[in-house]
């Protein structure tokens, strides 16, 4: 039997695996089609009145979609809220507040000022959810494969944050061309008013790389805010469950686990825009300017300037996490795909651990 707190610690520990090496026991083989499988324990879900299979090509195009649904239209919905956070961050001395940046935008250009970049932000964050959500899905369930069931449950977290980090190493990629756009026509007032003049003239003056100089900013403010989204949302989901929903999982209603969903999409969106925030104001400014560095702009904000319009940011990306959350998991009830419950000990580790008889 091991001691107590090792066993506590092997329950609780959220980063890494315990600092202990258990015993080797023989393991029963599990296949299909003739190869070894290993998923998370919450994997193990009935096939019962599920429309595909967990993993499947149909799985993951299913939750690619619901990514695009998520993200596009989320971010399209509060492109008003985005053009007024882009605007303090880049011109502090005219924008000086929320409230003060919306109403400089709708006396100079009218109510539908206030939805200048709406095209690029529905196209680019579309691209981008579609590779966020589906390529999670993927590497969550490969990284997974590689540790094995038992290693997954004790490094979960390790999991979601690496699986994270892969996708948005990729969605990030098919958003920087989009974001440029969208920064252009909101930050410079005369430039552009839409998609279709600003595209072409951007490549006119600085050619493809106008398009993609702010994907190393992008992946500075995408991949820890989606590393946070993802492991923060996924272990909020697990300990709403464990100390404040009242019932189990398997005993609530599709619509009480959504609500579960949205509470921990918010939750986990406020550490979102704090650990991205600084990042996201150094995109925003290099994106509005020519020939400027990562680092230049990085030393001319300044600490204090990086943090410009963080409150802003807070509502937008909390509300934004908490529906994209919502629309996501609403696209896998529709589509009857499988939803796996918080993950559970294995079985083998529990005996390994001596939990169990």
């Amino acid at each position: 039997m091991y001691p107590t707190s090792l066993t506590q610690l092997a329950r609780a520990n959220p980063f890494s695996a315990p600092l202990f090496t258990l015993q080797k026991v023989e393991e029963p083989q599990q296949s299909l089609h003739g190869q070894r499988t290993r998923r998370l324990a919450a994997a193990a879900v009935a096939d019962d009145n599920v429309s595909c299979e967990f993993g499947s090509s149909k799985y993951y195009a299913l939750c690619g979609f619901g990514g695009i649904l998520s993200c596009g239209l989320t971010h399209t919905a509060v492109v008003p809220l985005d053009l007024v956070k882009c605007r303090l961050q880049v011109n502090p001395d005219k924008y000086k507040s929320i409230g003060n940046g919306f109403s400089v935008t709708v006396r100079e250009d009218g109510v539908r000022g206030l939805a200048k970049g709406w095209a690029p932000t529905f196209i680019g964050y579309s691209m981008q959810g579609l590779c966020k959500f589906g390529f999670y899905e993927v590497f969550k369930i490969f990284y997974s494969d590689l540790l094995g069931e038992e290693n997954s449950y004790l490094w979960r977290t390790s999991l979601y944050l690496a699986a994270s980090a892969s996708a948005e190493f990729f969605a990030d990629i098919a958003l920087a061309p989009m974001e440029a756009v969208k920064v252009r026509i909101q930050t410079q007032p005369g430039y552009a008013n839409t998609l279709r003049q600003c595209v072409p003239k951007m490549f006119a003056e600085e050619g493809l790389w106008a398009f993609y100089k702010g994907v190393v900013p992008l992946w500075m403010r995408q991949i820890p805010y989606t590393m946070m989204k993802f492991a923060c949302f996924e272990r909020t989901v697990e300990l709403l469950y464990k100390y404040v929903v009242p019932k189990p999982r398997s005993e609530c209603s599709k619509s009480e686990q959504l609500v579960v969903t949205f509470v921990a999409g918010y939750i986990a969106g406020v550490f979102c825009a704090i650990v991205s925030h600084p990042a996201d104001s150094v995109v925003s400014v290099l994106n509005k300017e020519k020939g400027s560095t990562a680092v230049q702009v990085l030393k001319r904000l300044g600490p204090k300037g990086v943090w410009k319009g963080l409150v802003a940011r807070i509502i937008m990306i909390g509300t934004l996490t908490a529906l994209q959350w919502f629309i996501y998991d609403s696209v896998k009830v529709y589509f009857r795909l499988p939803r796996p419950p918080p993950p559970e000990m294995p079985e083998s580790l529990k005996k390994k651990l001596g939990l169990t008889e």
